[in-house]
């Protein structure tokens, strides 16, 4: 069965792609091909491929399977912020299916590795007037690994995305807990809330980590239960 999964995250800045990287170290320690995909990117920059993401050129690193970066990051925006409003201030329109028929052609000709498509902001950050980037995976017919970034308030904005994951039709793979403030109160007290809460499989806790970008989060990570699936 394919190993395909749509990473989500609780918020913004709450370690997809850190996460999303570990996946894929994981998965490629296990022998498996890897490949990700940033489908849409905000706050790119100019560079010899033309714009580019940050997150997107880690991506590309860290899978096995080369790609251009056009494939990897179709849609590059330039300013940091939403998409829909980056898009606007562009003049573009874009849709869920136009933007998951940029995707499924990659994911078809590589179906037998693993992939992670990963996403932009929280589980609702819109792509259009009608529609959020949560139409994607829909499209795609792809699971969702969520990562939840633990800090104060993490319980709710957690339970929340996962009731709105569930009332779209889609299934949670696991989840991942990031910690993103080191001085969080009861932290594992809130874990374990989570864990009895969130029938998805818990694929692992990331600490604190200085330089994350520099650290392998697979370490942390159990993806078994991925492949399982």
């Amino acid at each position: 069965m394919p190993h395909h999964f749509f990473i989500a995250g609780t918020d913004t800045e709450i370690g997809k792609t850190f996460v999303s990287i570990g996946l894929l170290k994981s998965a490629a320690s296990k022998g498996l091909a890897t490949l990700a995909l940033k489908p849409i990117a905000a706050g790119c920059e100019p560079g010899e491929q033309g714009l580019c993401n940050g997150d997107a050129l880690a991506l590309k690193s860290a899978m096995t399977t080369d790609l251009p970066y056009k494939q990897v990051n179709p849609v590059a925006l330039a300013p940091a912020i939403a998409p829909h409003i980056a898009l606007a201030q562009n003049h573009r329109t874009l849709t869920a299916q136009s933007l998951a028929q940029r995707c499924a052609p990659i994911i078809n000709e590589y179906k037998q590795h693993f992939i992670v498509v990963e996403g932009a902001g929280g589980w609702r950050v819109p792509l259009n007037d009608t529609e959020t980037l949560a139409a994607l995976p829909k499209h795609l017919n792809l699971p969702v690994v969520l990562v939840v970034g633990l800090r104060l308030g993490c319980i709710s904005h957690a339970l929340l995305t996962v009731e709105a994951i569930y009332a779209d039709g889609l299934a949670i793979a696991g989840w991942v807990a990031n910690t993103i403030d080191p001085d969080m109160p009861v932290m594992h007290e809130n874990i374990a809330s989570l864990r009895t809460r969130i029938s998805a499989p818990f694929l692992g806790h990331i600490p604190f980590l200085t330089n994350a970008s520099r650290i392998d989060a697979s370490q942390y990570l159990d993806i078994d239960k991925l492949l399982e699936k």
